[in-house]
């Protein structure tokens, strides 16, 4: 079997694993490989290249590969370094680090145009309606033209000697005096490991953890709906910032509820997992719908006698796929306030045409739990005095979309685990959500290593 050494090994190809080579090969570090159980970026895409012919209709593998879940998404940039997890808690020069990955990203192609004017009057509407919303500078780079700011990352990356080693699963993690990486036919050696496995490796990297003694915690998840509306209902808003971010407490139970991810002029999307599917969203640059589309989802936190969310939420995204034929519910929101199932022949009244049209017409409230159907009605109903509009009965909806964040890898402020030399990133760690904040979590592990290295 074939053996191969290297001074850090960084497992998963993701905005995380990719800016720790980054920030690795720029500090003068260069025996670094990159290892992904998925394909190069530019392989990752259906046979059928149109969103409109393939992304909503075919389930496609989005989750692994070069650029990991974010490369096959809408390239939403949010730079702000409390969103999508908490940067403060690792760094005093969060702002400067949301700064250099705003860069790196242009310097590969990003767009140029920066969204996020006029807040005041917004967070002035939303206060008025118990709603608080969240200024956030942001750039859309949009689904079609992310590809290439990835491969232009990657091109820079091997060209300072970073190794990348795609469609190779790492079976095991052993420790002895070096971390072996077990392959099918290759072992990977190296004095130092950055996890940065994303959402798809999140399972696999809780069973290395327990097997190597790492402490984790559960996390909260977040599971809801994506909501679908004419385009029109929100350009006001859009013209102001791409994805904006409300979040809202329900009157009946005082849940917290927010919206994410928002896909102006976008097409809803099937995510395909093997046991259970789930629903996102897709905005690209040239390719656009009559529609927009946002998540809308209940933060679910559990205590005694049970904390695994995780297996709450899939246990609930397991039901839904059961009940969706192993497809994603449709529902209206005005069939789902008055308690009955959609069919196609009440979603053709409405004047929403679905982005998603092989989604299954059912009923929402036989998937999700009473409680956080409630929280999804009054969360819109609260959010349409913000957004006229949103909350009409011929308001789509799809479920299930859960966001699992993982568990929550116990870490000191270098992103290293009580593992000596084991550090992680991003996602798949439940240290982060999103592109910016997992690409900053890759940074601080690598300036970790590094902080050992040199010391």
């Amino acid at each position: 079997m074939q053996r191969d050494c290297y001074k850090v090994a960084i497992v998963g190809a993701g905005p995380a694993g990719l800016f720790a080579a980054y920030e690795l090969v720029l500090n003068g570090e260069n025996s670094i490989i990159i290892i992904d159980k998925g394909k190069d970026i530019n392989k990752r895409k259906c046979p059928l290249q149109s969103y409109t012919k393939c992304l909503k209709r075919e389930p496609c593998n989005v989750l692994c590969g070069l650029g990991g879940a974010g490369g096959l998404s809408d390239g939403k940039l949010n730079l702000r370094a409390d969103i999508g997890g908490n940067l403060n808690e690792f760094t005093e020069d969060a702002q400067s680090l949301i700064e250099k990955i705003d860069k790196i990203f242009l310097k590969h192609g990003a767009s140029k145009k920066l969204y996020g004017k006029n807040f005041d009057e917004l967070e002035k509407i939303a206060s008025q309606h118990g709603i608080r919303f969240i200024p956030i500078p942001q750039r859309h780079i949009g689904s079609d033209k992310l590809p290439s700011v990835i491969s232009s990352l990657r091109r820079e990356l091997e060209g300072k000697g970073v190794r990348f080693l795609l469609e190779k699963e790492v079976k095991e993690i052993e420790k002895g005096e070096r971390f072996s990486l077990i392959m099918e036919d290759e072992i990977i050696e190296a004095d130092y490991i950055i996890a940065a496995v994303g959402r798809s490796g999140a399972e696999w990297l809780s069973k290395q953890a327990e097997k190597l003694g790492i402490k984790t915690k559960h996390a909260p998840i977040d599971i809801g709906v994506r909501v679908e509306v004419p385009s029109v209902v929100m350009e006001d808003i859009i013209a102001r910032i791409w994805d904006p971010k409300f979040h809202i407490y329900t009157p009946t139970y005082d849940d917290f509820v927010r919206t994410f991810c928002t896909c102006p002029n976008g097409f809803v999307v099937m995510e395909d997992y093997g046991n259970y599917i789930s629903v996102n969203g897709h905005s690209s640059i040239n390719e656009k719908s009559g529609n927009t589309n946002f998540a809308l989802l209940v933060r679910v936190e559990l205590t005694e006698p049970i904390e695994n969310t995780t297996a709450y939420g899939m246990a609930i995204a397991s039901m839904a796929t059961v009940l969706g034929g192993k497809m994603p519910i449709l529902q209206r929101l005005g069939d789902l306030k008055a308690g009955r199932r959609s069919t196609w022949q009440r979603i053709k009244k409405s004047y929403v045409e679905p982005t998603l049209n092989n989604a299954t017409p059912g009923d929402i409230s036989m998937a999700l739990p009473h409680r956080i159907v409630t929280d999804i009605i009054e969360g819109l109903d609260k959010l349409s005095k913000v957004i006229p509009g949103v909350a009409e009965d011929s308001t789509l909806l799809y479920a299930p979309e859960i966001k699992f964040y993982s568990m929550r890898f116990i870490v000191n402020k270098n992103l290293e685990t009580n593992v000596q030399n084991f550090f992680v990133a991003g996602d798949g760690a439940g240290l982060s959500r999103g592109i910016v904040a997992s690409a900053a979590t890759g940074i601080i592990a690598a300036r970790g290593i590094l902080k050992k290295d040199m010391g």
